[in-house]
C-alpha cells in the first residue's frame, strides 16, 4: 500500500483538498483535544490548524507533498505506532482504515496512545445507492472486501457514535464520491488517479465507455437528473466517534 500511495501521491495534494464542511464535522468530533494524532495522514488533509498535531504516514511521496507547517510528521504505520501509551488527547483517521494491513491492531494502537476521543471518517460497505457502481459494479465487492463493517468499530473500541456525512455537490475533496454531481470528472484519468479504488479495479475501460456514451446521449441525465438539484447527497460515508 505504501508503494501504491507513492504513485497516487504524485498529484494527491492538488486533487484531494479538504472540504471545509467535512473538516468541521471532524474537528467537532475531536472535542476539546489540544494534542491530536492523525493516523494515515497522507498530505495532511483535515488536520485542525488550532491543535498540536502529530501525523504518521507510511508514504514518502505523501509526506513530501505536505505544506510547510509546525506539524510533527513521522513515517510509520497504524499497526505499530511509535508512541507511548496515552500520548495524545485525541486521534483521527480519515478515509484510511481500509488500507491498513491489520485493522483491529491499528485501531487498538490508536486506543493505546489516545487519552480521550477517537474519530474515523470511513465508508459503510453495506451502503447501496451511489450511481457510480452502476458503471463500475466491482466497486461494491471492493468495498465489501476492504472496508470494515460499522459494527467492527464498537467491537474494537467499545461504545461509539456513528453518523452519516453527506457529500456536498461542490466537494473540494476528490475522493470517490466527491464528484457525484459532476459525472464527467470520472472520465478524467488525472482525477481517477487520486482515487485508490480505481487503482484496485482490474479494468475500467468498459465502465468509462458506458459512462461517456450515457453522458453524450443524455441518458445519464435522464436516469440521474434529479441529483442535479441537490446540494448534498448521502453516499455512504460515516463519521465514527468514541463516546
Amino acid at each position: 500500500m505504501t508503494k501504491l500511495y507513492d504513485t497516487i501521491g504524485l498529484n494527491y495534494a492538488d486533487l484531494r483538498k479538504p472540504d471545509h464542511r467535512i473538516a468541521r464535522r471532524i474537528e467537532t468530533a475531536l472535542g476539546n483535544a489540544k494534542s491530536v494524532l492523525n493516523v494515515g495522514a497522507g498530505t495532511g488533509s483535515y488536520e485542525p490548524s488550532n491543535r498540536q498535531i502529530t501525523a504518521i504516514e507510511p508514504s514518502t511521496e505523501m509526506i513530501n507533498q505536505r505544506a510547510a507547517s509546525d506539524v510533527v510528521v513521522v513515517q510509520g504505520s497504524a499497526e505499530d505506532l511509535p508512541f507511548e501509551d496515552n500520548s495524545f488527547d485525541a486521534s483521527m483517521a480519515v478515509l484510511t482504515i481500509h488500507h491498513w494491513s491489520d485493522q483491529p491492531k491499528g485501531v487498538r494502537e490508536m486506543r493505546r496512545v489516545t487519552r480521550e476521543k477517537i474519530a474515523f471518517l470511513t465508508y459503510d460497505p453495506s451502503f447501496r445507492g451511489f450511481w457510480l457502481a452502476d458503471y463500475f459494479p466491482a466497486l461494491v465487492a471492493l468495498d465489501e472486501g476492504q472496508m470494515p463493517r460499522l459494527s467492527d468499530f464498537s467491537n474494537w473500541l467499545g461504545p461509539v457514535s456513528i453518523s452519516p456525512v453527506p457529500i456536498p455537490n461542490d466537494c473540494s475533496d476528490g475522493f470517490l464520491a466527491g464528484y457525484w454531481q459532476r459525472p464527467a470528472a470520472y472520465l478524467d484519468e488525472r482525477v481517477r488517479a487520486a482515487m485508490s479504488s480505481f487503482w484496485a479495479l482490474d479494468d475500467v475501460d468498459e465502465g468509462l465507455g458506458k459512462l461517456k456514451v450515457d453522458l453524450d446521449s443524455g441518458a445519464w441525465e435522464q436516469r440521474y437528473g434529479d441529483l442535479l438539484d441537490l446540494q448534498q447527497l448521502e453516499c455512504g460515508y460515516r463519521l465514527v466517534e468514541t463516546v
